[in-house]
């Protein structure tokens, strides 16, 4: 994907993604912010015409606006396009500019949209799963990549172990990871059946139905086998899709059409539940989302505040367990509003740049009259199918009375 700048080009890496997003939807929907073009012209040198080649850049990992706006402008100024990367990551989140800002949200959660046939399958999922009341989507994150990154390796079997730390080493930088270390301080991702004694102890009950959004579990069926006798009404795309709905999906993409399927299908769930928050750019953007559209709710474990109380459960010294559970999770937010502070990432939480509010002290954040986005477009169709939305010019119209979920009011 390329981006015009100042009569320059920035090429920005595209590659799969094509597979899966809306490509022309992209482009239409930053017209008003960057012209979005598709290939470098062509140039001419000495008579010759030649495709421009853009001059590899990477830039610093969180680097401030600044940077791209002295060092990186004056390499596109001299070299005419430039190919940034890598590319994750590269600007820091904290930017003193709520213009910026807003330009993230209208990417996130306007410009990216996902193909027909990703949507389609999607609504497909979730209107099966809503034929038999709500459901819960969980991102259970115990693949065996996130486990080898957190280093939360002792509770396998040697052989496993040895699986995990021969992908650490070919993936990942050295660095010195002690289980216990890892785990007091909340960087081991939950496991299944944490996870469910989790939701037991807030109150949902056995006939809770959850979609699982989820690669290969690690260790299987053993670390599955708790969580399924807690909640045996577990959902996944391959259970609730049809079989030819699967293979239109498992025919293109190379392997990202079925998370696309899992992110939407979450996004459009009634709760939605992180196991890992950390690095995972599924969770962090789903969050963000969720909260974007509507402050949905969203149960986040605080796995820090969590871990002594796991520990000592296991150590059968734990009184109260479901108690402790409860009065930690009553503390966490729940999809609704809340102040970002560090280390909360903001595409977890992108209040209050990106909303609009209808009694601001500014003009600067003040929602416009009508749909502006009607406008500029001359066109009322939802961003995201199945989602109800009202865009506004700075993003998205804000309530302090927003509703939100209480533990355990209801099975789901």
């Amino acid at each position: 994907m390329l981006l015009l700048f100042c009569r320059s080009w920035i090429q920005i890496p595209f590659g799969m993604i094509r597979g899966i997003y809306d490509v022309n939807h992209f482009i239409k929907s930053l017209k008003y912010d960057v012209k979005v073009v598709r290939s470098l012209p062509e140039v001419s040198v000495n008579g010759k015409k030649k495709k421009l080649k853009a001059f590899q850049l990477r830039p610093p990992r969180d680097a401030p606006p600044s940077w791209y706006e002295t060092v990186a402008l004056e390499k596109l100024k001299e070299h005419g396009a430039i190919y940034l990367t890598p590319f994750s990551h590269r600007l820091a989140e904290e930017i003193d500019n709520a213009e910026y800002q807003r330009l993230r949200c209208r990417v996130n959660y306007h410009a990216l949209r996902f193909k027909e046939n990703v949507m389609k399958l999607s609504s497909n999922i979730v209107s099966r799963l809503r034929s038999q009341g709500h459901f819960m989507a969980i991102h259970l994150r115990f693949e065996m990549d996130m486990l080898a990154f957190a280093g939360c390796l002792d509770i396998f079997t040697p052989e496993e172990q040895i699986v995990l730390k021969k992908y650490r080493e070919q993936n990942f930088a050295e660095k010195r990871l002690v289980y216990n270390e890892r785990r007091i301080i909340g960087k081991c991702p939950l496991t299944p059946e944490e996870v469910g004694l989790i939701l037991h102890a807030m109150g949902f009950g056995n006939s809770t139905r959850i979609y699982l959004a989820a690669g290969e579990i690690f260790g299987g069926e053993r670390f599955m086998k708790p969580l399924h006798t807690l909640f045996p009404r577990l959902e996944n795309r391959s259970t609730v899709a049809s079989a030819e709905d699967l293979a239109a999906v498992t025919a293109d993409g190379r392997g990202l059409l079925g998370p696309a399927v899992d992110y939407m299908v979450s996004l459009l769930s009634d709760i939605f539940m992180p196991t890992y928050d950390g690095p995972s750019n599924f969770a962090n953007n789903l969050m963000g989302h969720r909260l974007y559209y509507g402050f949905r709710s969203t149960i986040q474990p605080d796995r820090k505040a969590l871990a002594p109380t796991f520990i000592d459960r296991e150590r059968s010294r734990s009184q109260n367990f479901e108690a402790s559970v409860r009065m930690i999770m009553q503390k966490t937010p729940f999809g609704g509003p809340h102040k970002r502070v560090h280390p909360e990432s903001f595409y977890t939480n992108p209040w209050p740049e990106c909303f609009c509010q209808t009694s601001p002290e500014t003009d600067e954040h003040r929602c416009p009259s009508g749909n502006f986005m009607e406008v500029l477009n001359s066109q009322s169709s939802s961003d995201v199918s199945g989602v109800d939305e009202s865009s506004t010019g700075n993003a998205r119209t804000h309530s302090l009375n927003s509703k939100q979920s209480k533990l355990g009011d209801e099975n789901i």
